[in-house]
């Protein structure tokens, strides 16, 4: 995958059509918080009786994050840009700073501005782009590793096949050998090809849905897709138009969902690998209503819709370490530097997820050749003697079906449906978050401020 020029910011162009929530210092308290329509449908009150993320390190690898917004004041770690102009802390480009806001957020004063769904957890900032402007995503996923990530968040898309950039490849092994977690936005073009690097294997990729939890039409879907979230209509905390808040529609909303509930859980489940984390989101997805009785894994919905209180509270084992998050390892995986900070890496499983050499590799000793030339005559031996017996017996039976990620050892049938979970009824709830009744024809139209949106939208294309 080559990002340069061919990057598309999921939420910027998840933004098509965006527009800008004004912030005004008199506006009443709970106008931007009530249009968070996610903070009631995720029960945030029951969420965060279990857990907030403290101590959990989410990097945002986007275009940086304004730590000075009052939403993420005091939530926002010291970064890094590749690029060298410190766009890290200092944004151009607003994108990064909503996708902060949806994991860390805070509010400020009394239920004022955007909670994000991990506000216990810290962002940590980087910026995706190298000076030349060329794609700095795989030494981004690196330094993060390096700097005690835990869970990396990639709001972006771009073209690419599965294993075809080896730098991201590598890099991609480089975070499972030290136990941090991935999760990609599977695109915003409608198409059914999940885009780069949400395609790489071992990236939890994640499509967006509506308050119907029906799928978005421009959610790109594919084989890859395990999971979907909330991503239309989502409030955002950025500097908008000259506005302090933003509106839109996209995965980049849905992966940063994601990648929150994942800090959710690693803080409350601290033992767990990157891969059981991505497991215990998966198997207590909600299956959405459009897919009731039908196949799972579907390649719009994955496993089901994002349900941060049941991965939070269901009774689900621990499972496998690579969990469903299959084939991480790569071509050209390294391990961590000598003298690098390795503060992701779990000291019991330092290297949990076998690596594979990739088929370009051909690195072989000269020992191993010798060794090799020496035992040719004994392998051809064996083999006839093996043909010859096999003839004497009849070929076993096969086993029937095909399990789910290949041949993983205790991993569930497809059918019936992954996780069993029927959908709740009425869901998401009628009452908004905080107890509020819900605003007709959002905006609202009454009160002081008769039009909350400012024209035109957040949109860079790449």
């Amino acid at each position: 995958m080559t990002l340069t020029k061919a990057v598309r910011l999921l939420g910027a162009t998840t933004l098509t059509g965006a527009l800008l929530l004004s912030a005004a210092p008199t506006a009443s308290a709970d106008q931007v918080r009530d249009a968070q329509w996610t903070n009631a449908y995720f029960d945030l009150d029951k969420v965060w009786s279990v857990s907030k993320g403290d101590g959990v390190i989410v990097a945002v690898i986007d275009t940086g994050v304004d730590a000075s917004h009052p939403d993420l004041t005091g939530s926002v770690l010291p970064g890094y840009d590749p690029s060298g102009a410190g766009q890290d802390k200092r944004p151009s480009d607003p994108h990064g700073t909503n996708m902060a806001g949806l994991i860390v957020g805070h509010g400020h004063g009394d239920g004022v501005g955007v909670v994000g769904l991990a506000p216990g957890a810290k962002v940590l900032p980087l910026y995706r782009e190298t000076a030349a402007g060329g794609d700095a995503i795989p030494e981004d996923i690196k330094w993060a590793v390096d700097h005690g990530a835990k869970v990396i968040n990639l709001s972006q898309a771009g073209v690419g096949e599965p294993k075809g950039d080896s730098a991201l490849t590598e890099a991609v092994a480089y975070a499972a050998r030290h136990d941090v977690l991935i999760v990609a936005g599977t695109g915003n073009d409608g198409r059914g090809k999940v885009a780069s690097p949400a395609n790489e294997p071992g990236v939890l990729a994640v499509g967006a849905t509506d308050k119907a939890d029906v799928i978005w039409p421009k959610s790109n879907y594919g084989s890859q897709t395990m999971l979907a979230a909330p991503g239309v209509g989502v409030v955002t905390p950025g500097s908008c138009g000259g506005n302090q808040y933003c509106i839109g529609d996209g995965t980049s909303n849905s992966t940063a969902f994601v990648s929150a509930a994942a800090a959710l859980v690693r803080a409350k489940f601290p033992e767990l690998t990157a891969g059981q984390v991505a497991d215990r989101l998966v198997k207590s997805a909600k299956v959405p209503t459009a897919l009731k009785g039908g196949k799972l894994p579907d390649p719009h919905y994955g496993y089901g819709i994002l349900s941060p209180y049941d991965a939070l509270t269901k009774d689900i084992p621990a499972g496998s370490a690579q969990g469903p998050l299959a084939g991480t390892s790569g071509s050209g995986a390294t391990a961590a530097p000598s003298g690098a900070a390795t503060v992701g890496a779990d000291p019991k499983q330092p290297d949990a997820l076998p690596q594979a050499r990739s088929s370009s590799d051909s690195g072989l000793g000269v020992g191993v050749l010798a060794a090799i030339g020496a035992g040719a005559v004994l392998v051809v031996v064996l083999i006839v003697v093996v043909v010859v017996r096999s003839r004497r017996r009849p070929a076993p039976v096969p086993p029937q079906g095909q399990p789910p990620y290949g041949t993983q050892p205790g991993w569930p049938q497809p059918q019936p449906p992954y996780g069993g979970q029927a959908p709740q009824q009425g869901y998401p709830p009628q009452q908004p978050y905080g107890g509020q009744p819900p605003q007709q024809g959002y905006p609202p139209q009454q009160g002081p401020y008769q039009n909350p949106y400012g024209q035109g939208g957040n949109q860079p294309q790449r």
